[in-house]
């Protein structure tokens, strides 16, 4: 799932943006998530939220005209800011049929959309003009920042975003960038996970792990108001016959603050890295 090689210095990391998805039912919070496929170069068949790096048109000036003002987060500003948050609006369009606007879209309209635009014969912001939306970027809030590690062959310097999934839009998957899709408790994706049964990476992991402490959507927004934005980037080191991977605070990571909370590394068992603590 992951290349690392111990002696590498891999590239600088691109930006990227990820929109976690959430809904309440029978008094529980449940995620959206998408299998990547199996063919991918990166995290090829793990479970992972709607994501990707930016796009050149991310970052337009133009988006300013399509889009209300972004949350303030320490992870970015201004403009920077902006382009991320349009980045994770438009990745969940591509791969989740999910589009946070001011107004209201239904399900067959965001297929239809993302099929347009997919083959060129639309663009996002000349159907939010034609239609007189606008992204909704305030809704989006600032949850975690991950960079992969430098021993990776390809980086990514990751910012995660929490959103209430608008009303009406059920999410489904793009059949070529994501196979599968579903809503699922983050409690039930651990549990699936510890069986052995799905792939998570470690940012995935943490960040499902710091989404099963909510009861509501309400209580996951309160936690990204509180959440430490400063980049997490793990650092590999052996462990016995295998290898970790530590994050700040751990003893063996050269950031020696915690930046997230649980434990401090992720040891390679089998085919999974597990979260645990320094021996």
């Amino acid at each position: 799932m992951l290349d690392l090689e111990p002696e590498r210095q891999g590239p600088p990391p691109k930006p990227a943006a990820t929109l976690i998805i959430l809904r309440e039912a029978e008094g529980a919070v449940e995620v959206f998530c998408v299998e990547r496929n199996k063919k991918s170069r990166f995290l090829g068949g793990a479970i992972v939220f709607p994501g990707g790096k930016l796009d050149a048109d991310d970052a337009e000036p133009a988006w300013a005209d399509y889009s209300t003002a972004p949350r303030a987060a320490r992870f970015a500003e201004g403009d920077e800011l902006r382009a991320l948050a349009v980045a994770a609006c438009r990745e969940s369009l591509e791969e989740a049929a999910i589009l946070p606007v001011l107004g209201s879209l239904a399900h067959d309209e965001l297929l239809a959309l993302r099929a347009d635009v997919a083959a060129g014969r639309e663009t996002l912001r000349a159907f939010l003009a034609r239609r007189g939306l606008r992204l909704d970027l305030g809704a989006l809030h600032p949850f975690a920042r991950w960079i992969t590690p430098t021993v990776e062959s390809r980086r990514f310097d990751a910012r995660f975003f929490v959103a209430r999934a608008p009303e009406g839009q059920e999410g489904a998957h793009d059949m070529a960038e994501t196979m599968a899709s579903f809503w699922a408790t983050p409690a039930e994706l651990l549990a699936r996970f510890e069986r052995n049964e799905v792939q998570l990476a470690p940012p995935t992991h943490r960040n499902l792990t710091l989404l099963a402490m909510a009861r509501t959507v309400d209580e996951v927004l309160a936690n990204a108001a509180r959440a430490c934005l400063d980049p997490i980037c793990p650092e590999l080191v052996p462990q016995g016959d295998t290898m970790a991977l530590t994050l700040p605070g751990d003893p063996q990571h050269s950031q020696k603050e915690v930046r997230v909370i649980g434990p401090s590394r992720y040891v390679l068992r089998g085919e999974r890295w597990r979260a645990e603590s320094a021996p």
